[in-house]
């Protein structure tokens, strides 16, 4: 099942799509797509009452598209985790996963403009899956336990001012948590839907060429490792949003490609998660 929220930037209606991408209204059962929506069985509602006729259809057309997730309480990151990436960075691959933040309020709809902060001289790109938490995660006994704690999966673009994260001392956060840095969406696909989330090649362009051609498979850390990683050190959420790392390409990395800049045109795609389209504006 693919969830999703239309509307104005803080008005978005929750909506569903059916089998033939046509939307339907969300609004009979829950006021949004939230931590509390997740937690409380909403997907599994929403699938009953879309099978039994009783929401209302909506017209997609020329609305806007927000986040697929309202307000999540965190983003959490998970650094250097594609073999390619680590090697184009010229990194050792990490023994642990490498985790940092992102500040919540960074996640913007999956089309909307993402701005490049007024001293940047290095905004770059990043496509990753990202992983929605559906109920709370708290020391979970064993990697498999991750599958009875994750609600969905998107596409995310993990925007990042290199300069600022690696030239202006400090931790990583800075050079992630610039404002619209968290491109989410267009859908929010519920486990059973994604099947395999190792299985999913993904790819992204710049005004048109393509940037980064990566695959799932390739993840040093696998999604249920990563969720059970996370839990042994903070508790994960529901509504929690979790980036896992993004495959070689990179304007950072050990290629030609050159950093972002205002009115360039990103395009992210990841099997099955659906398309995002940003346009780079200034701040």
């Amino acid at each position: 099942m693919r969830l999703l929220r239309i509307g104005p930037p803080g008005r978005e209606r929750p909506a569903v799509l059916d089998a033939d991408e046509i939307a339907h209204d969300l609004s009979p059962l829950t006021a949004d797509i939230d931590g509390a929506f997740l937690a409380g069985g909403g997907p599994d509602r929403a699938r009953a009452a879309l099978a039994d006729g009783l929401l209302p259809r909506i017209e997609l057309a020329g609305q806007r598209i927000g986040a697929p997730v309202a307000r999540p309480g965190k983003v959490v990151c998970v650094g250097l985790n594609y073999v390619d990436h680590a090697a184009e960075t010229a990194t050792p691959p990490p023994a642990e996963p490498v985790v940092f933040m992102k500040a919540a309020n960074t996640v913007v709809g999956p089309d909307d403009t993402v701005l490049i902060p007024r001293t940047s001289v290095k905004t770059d790109y990043e496509i990753e899956l990202a992983i929605v938490i559906g109920r709370t995660a708290r020391y979970l006994d064993s990697e498999d336990a991750a599958d009875e704690v994750v609600a969905g999966y998107a596409i995310a673009d993990d925007v990042t001012e290199r300069a600022f994260q690696h030239e202006r001392g400090g931790q990583w956060d800075k050079g992630k948590s610039c404002e619209t840095f968290n491109p989410l969406g267009p859908w929010l696909v519920t486990p059973d839907e994604v099947g395999d989330p190792q299985g999913l090649a993904m790819r992204l362009w710049v005004n048109g060429q393509l940037r980064q051609d990566g695959h799932t498979k390739n993840m040093i850390f696998g999604v249920r490792h990563i969720v059970w990683y996370l839990s042994q050190f903070m508790v994960l959420e529901p509504g929690d949003v979790i980036n896992t790392g993004t495959p070689a390409g990179v304007a950072f990395g050990a290629n030609d490609f050159p950093y972002l800049r205002e009115g360039d045109v990103v395009e992210v795609e990841i099997d099955r998660l659906g398309r995002q389209r940003h346009v780079l504006g200034q701040a």
